[in-house]
C-alpha cells in the first residue's frame, strides 16, 4: 500500500488554505447570489 502523505510531512487542510480568502470570497458570493435573486424576482414579475 501506498502512503497518501505529502512528502514535506505536514498535511494541509483544505480548509485552512481557504480561510485566508473568506474576506473576498464572502462578499463576492454574496454579490452574486443577490444579482441571481434580483433577476428572478424581475423575470417573475
Amino acid at each position: 500500500m501506498s502512503d497518501h502523505t505529502p512528502e514535506n510531512g505536514t498535511e494541509q487542510d483544505v480548509v485552512e488554505s481557504i480561510v485566508p480568502m473568506m474576506p473576498i470570497v464572502l462578499p463576492v458570493v454574496g454579490g452574486v447570489l443577490m444579482f441571481l435573486m434580483i433577476f428572478i424576482a424581475v423575470a417573475m414579475a
